[in-house]
């Protein structure tokens, strides 16, 4: 009864942080006495419930709707190291974040916040930006859960990459704080210039230490390379003076059923209607000449995904290559967040628009044969690094990069004034999500002992693909 009341004196206090009722300095105050009800030092706590449901249960239950045929290739990355295992098990660490005390203080979750869904990318302006660059699982919630997923996904690259121990939980920490400080500058910013805010290339070094820099600097000309320009001889070929996507399976390939090509052309027709007005005249100087179905990622094999090749209607040669994921609920809507559009990839489309500061002209959403699905492009200057090769400097400069991108996306849709006040202005905080991090690292690698266990028994097939990555 006791644990009720502080549940909801807490919740009394975190519904007073609304802008519209509250000047920032008090909002800023208000978010400091949250300390009282959720101590920083608690957010460091992690112990497995005694009703903690068994991690492959979970799993296998995520798998209801997806291909069969492809969850071995599933199983199989997850089985590589624990940090594919946090990749493709969101659902089992939404279970464990959702048992857990919070603030109380929602933003627009990116909702899979590790590592590897953050990156390089170009604005249509042209202009580079280090952002969030998945939202499959995005949702209003409480801004700790991106924090701690992002930190636990630190700690295992660094186990993953065996950097001593000293490094990894310093570049956990370097997570956090970044967040925490530029949380606090989003704080004492104007509305507009917080919402504006974005992670430039070009402007990087007045506010990244030489570690992230580095990392970006090295990062660029790959990026720059990921056009669809620049992609089509590594997808498509010319057959019989047509061009075609080259197979590659069982990761890239076209459709045996007619029916499942012919959902996806009517799809592209379809999406058409979401785009803005003024972003339609664009598409419609494409037309479509291939589809192929595609295997991508580690949480999303054996989803419904597709690549479209268009070609421009003109005599200058100009490809365009169109992705198309199925959306399917959160995960974390299984465990009590529920999401306000009855189109999911609709919530993944008004979500990203929503973290970051300029998202792909071409992302918009449809429904086919009675799934839903979002559209974006292959590649537009995309690129997310190859964490495995990641030495300390690069595995800290990676964590402030992320850490700052977050920090930026959750000051758009948060009240940063009130997670500020929380927060504070030293490094108590920093500590306590780097030890959670590295404890629930170490739950993550005991959840994946029990993948391999099932594997091993026979109750779960897996299998590593050979094949062009996993993107």
């Amino acid at each position: 009864m006791a644990g009720a009341r502080k549940v909801a004196r807490r919740q009394k206090l975190a519904a007073t942080l609304q802008p519209r009722l509250r000047t920032r300095g008090e909002r800023y105050r208000l978010g400091k006495e949250l300390r009282h009800q959720v101590r920083r030092s608690a957010q460091a706590t992690w112990e497995p419930p005694r009703d903690r449901a068994d991690p492959v249960d979970l799993l296998l239950q995520g798998d209801r709707g997806r291909a069969p045929e492809l969850l071995p290739i599933r199983y199989g990355r997850m089985a590589a190291s624990p940090f594919g295992f946090l990749r493709g098990a969101a659902g089992v660490m939404a279970g464990d974040l959702a048992t857990m005390r919070t603030t109380g203080l929602h933003v627009q979750l990116v909702g899979d916040a590790h590592v590897c869904n953050f990156g390089l990318f170009a604005t249509p302006e042209r202009d580079r930006v280090f952002d969030a660059n998945d939202f499959d699982e995005t949702i209003p919630g409480p801004w700790e859960w991106d924090l701690k997923r992002l930190a636990t996904s630190v700690v295992l690259v660094g186990r993953q990459n065996r950097l001593p121990p000293g490094v990894v939980r310093a570049s956990a920490r370097i997570a956090a704080q970044a967040y925490r400080v530029h949380l606090r500058a989003a704080a004492s910013a104007r509305y507009l210039d917080a919402w504006y805010a974005h992670l430039d290339v070009e402007q990087a070094s007045r506010e990244l230490s030489d570690d992230a820099l580095r990392l970006l600097e090295k990062e660029i000309p790959e990026a720059q390379r990921r056009t669809s320009f620049h992609l089509f001889p590594k997808l498509a070929r010319l057959r019989g003076g047509e061009a075609r996507i080259r197979d590659d399976p069982p990761l890239l390939g076209h459709y045996p059923d007619r029916r499942a090509e012919a959902e996806v052309r009517d799809l592209f027709r379809q999406y058409r209607g979401s785009l803005p007005v003024e972003r339609r005249p664009i598409l419609d100087r494409f037309h479509l000449v291939d589809v192929a179905q595609k295997v991508v990622g580690i949480g999303s094999v054996g989803t419904r995904c597709a690549v479209g090749l268009f070609l421009a209607d003109d005599d200058l040669p100009e490809p365009l290559f169109l992705q198309v994921k199925e959306a399917r609920p959160s995960v974390y809507e299984t465990f009590g967040r529920a999401s306000p559009f009855s189109n999911h990839a609709e919530r993944v489309v008004v979500g990203q628009r929503l973290v970051q500061e300029a998202s792909d002209i071409f992302l918009g959403w449809g429904s086919a044969g009675g799934h839903d699905f979002y559209v974006r492009q292959l590649r537009d200057m995309k690129f997310v690094s190859d964490v495995s090769g990641y030495g300390p400097r690069e595995l800290r400069g990676e964590a402030e990069l992320c850490g700052t991108a977050l920090a930026r996306a959750h000051a758009r849709t948060g009240d940063p004034a009130a997670i500020a006040g929380y927060l504070g202005p030293g490094g108590a905080f920093d500590e306590a999500i780097a030890t959670f991090a590295q404890r629930y690292a170490r739950q993550t690698e005991r959840d994946r002992a029990e993948l391999l266990r099932a594997i091993g028994r026979g109750r779960i097939a897996a299998k590593t693909p050979v094949g062009r990555g996993q993107r």
